[in-house]
């Protein structure tokens, strides 16, 4: 996945599958209290309200979820996605059925506030590694069946995407070079497969120690060497061994307090799982206005 993604159905994976989904999960049968409560042609307009600061995210697929409830909701969008927000803000109105809008508003809340949550602390991030040429990545380590979203809200943070999932990167990790008998032999069974195959994959493999970047020097054949739980002074040292003949990347318990010590190294990227599995969610409301 790029950084310029589209917010659009990626691999396969269709928005309006999720949104069918999800509601089915919530809706059930139906949603009894409104049906119970509300008039069948009750009228309203909602707000969605920022009720704190941070990096708005999920506007889009707000939409397409009150479009699937009920399409004739009149939708209107007041900021863009990834504009700075803040107590007080009215980033979205809708107006038409009320029921409609409150069969819609607790999926509409659930998916923004998670997505919001992960774009303001992505931005913290991201503020860190001002005046370095490092970038933050996120990870696989995401939300199962929301990664598309969570992936989003990272970009829209100002981070850059990992790969999206097993498919679209060769990761040599650990476990794969511990399993396939070493650092050379699971870098040459990668190329092999990607040359028997006809595959167009980049190549990332994972080390431990200097030891170990000095054998993945020896052999090549890849694209980016990761440096796995390094501290940064080890991580300076291993940045000036490979002297920009591949891509660098430093991961392991790297934290917003630790980042920009490890960005001094030169390192290309940062990969911070904590961006979409540790974030707080963007506290946001959807009120009937009348």
């Amino acid at each position: 996945m790029s950084t310029n993604m589209e917010f659009t159905d990626y691999y396969g994976l269709s928005i309006k599958d999720f949104i069918e989904n999800a509601l089915r999960e919530d809706v059930g049968n139906g949603d009894h209290t409104s049906l119970s409560t509300i008039p069948e042609s009750s009228l309203g307009v909602a707000n969605v309200k920022v009720k704190e600061t941070g990096i708005i995210a999920g506007l889009v697929l707000a939409d397409q979820i009150l479009n699937q409830v009920d399409s004739t909701l009149k939708v209107k969008v007041l900021v863009a996605e990834g504009s700075q927000v803040k107590p007080g803000n009215i980033v979205m109105n809708v107006e038409g059925n009320t029921r409609s809008l409150l069969t819609a508003e607790r999926l509409v809340l659930n998916c923004m506030q998670r997505m919001s949550g992960i774009a303001t602390l992505t931005r913290k991030y991201v503020d860190e590694l001002k005046g370095t040429n490092t970038k933050v990545l996120d990870t696989r380590k995401t939300t199962p069946n929301f990664r598309i979203f969570e992936k989003w809200a990272v970009h829209l943070g100002g981070g850059v995407n990992h790969r999206f999932g097993l498919y679209d990167m060769i990761l040599i990790k650990d476990n794969h070079v511990d399993a396939a008998g070493g650092i050379e032999n699971a870098i040459e069974r990668a190329n092999e497969y990607l040359k028997q195959t006809g595959k167009k994959l980049k190549i990332e493999i994972e080390t431990r120690s200097l030891e170990e970047v000095n054998r993945v020097l020896k052999t090549g054949k890849v694209d980016r060497i990761m440096l796995d739980n390094f501290t940064p002074a080890l991580l300076k040292e291993a940045i000036e061994l490979i002297d920009k003949r591949y891509e660098t990347e430093a991961s392991g318990g790297i934290t917003i307090e630790t980042i920009r010590s490890y960005a001094e190294s030169g390192v290309d990227y940062i990969s911070v799982g904590a961006l979409t599995h540790s974030h707080k969610s963007l506290d946001i409301s959807m009120k009937i206005v009348k």
